[in-house]
């Protein structure tokens, strides 16, 4: 297997408007919405909409992710198999994006 923050940035780098962040824990975001990251246990946590979460539950077998004995309810763990595929990943963290992208941006920080 690649090592698997090269294969998160293959996906990143699939999306024509993705920009990866993050030095120790890489991760991707828009208007200050977090929609993926990588966590420091080793696998890609996703952020999907009700519908499209509950699909990607289903058909790969998976969780929703749980950080610090929460669980991220909008958050599902990639199975490190379907990261290994980029094209079959795609649509989904293309759906993520669009998520994200229909929420109110946060405000930023004044300088």
């Amino acid at each position: 297997m690649k090592n698997k923050i090269d294969l998160f940035d293959q996906l990143v780098a699939a999306h024509a408007d993705a920009v990866r962040k993050g030095d120790t824990i890489p991760y991707t975001s828009l208007n200050g919405h977090m929609y993926s990251y990588f966590s420091k246990d080793g696998f890609l946590a996703l952020r999907l909409p009700g519908d499209a979460r509950e699909s990607f539950l289903k058909r790969y077998n998976t969780s929703l992710v749980t950080a610090y004995g929460i669980v991220q309810k909008e958050y599902v763990m990639v199975p490190d198999d379907l990261l290994e595929q980029t094209a079959e990943l795609k649509p989904w963290f293309d759906k993520s994006y669009e998520y994200v992208s229909g929420m109110k941006p946060k405000a930023g920080k004044k300088s």
